[in-house]
């Protein structure tokens, strides 16, 4: 049995990927605490906390965590199976009196699949 969670989040993709392969494998439990001490400020990876990035996917896991409850599964049982960041869809913020064209928004695309073992 898996429990499946995907949203579009405003955050960047390369930090998204960096806690993806961090978090990959691991108990649902510990990589809720992990990704909230990176929140507060109490872990590191490598120097860097990535908020913003760590605020989605925690969201994201709760997520996912909700949709295996939905299932009947086992909450002290939960792994993460497959995390995945993929490069979503790019916009042009508008524009200000400075810039001819506008900025360009990126969106990444997030994907957490729990298991239960």
């Amino acid at each position: 049995m898996e429990a499946i969670a995907k949203t579009t989040a405003r955050i960047s993709l390369k930090h998204s990927v960096i806690l993806c392969k961090k978090l990959k494998g691991k108990k649902l439990s510990k990589a809720k605490s992990f990704l909230q001490n990176l929140i507060d400020k109490k872990e590191s990876i490598e120097g860097k906390y990535y908020t913003k990035a760590s605020n989605e996917i925690l969201k994201l896991l709760k997520d996912a965590e909700a949709n295996a409850k939905q299932k009947n599964m086992n909450e002290e049982r939960l792994f993460i199976k497959r995390m995945k960041a993929d490069k979503g869809f790019t916009f042009l913020l508008p524009k200000s009196k400075a810039k001819f064209r506008g900025r360009r928004g990126k969106v990444t695309n997030l994907e957490v699949v729990v298991e239960e073992r």
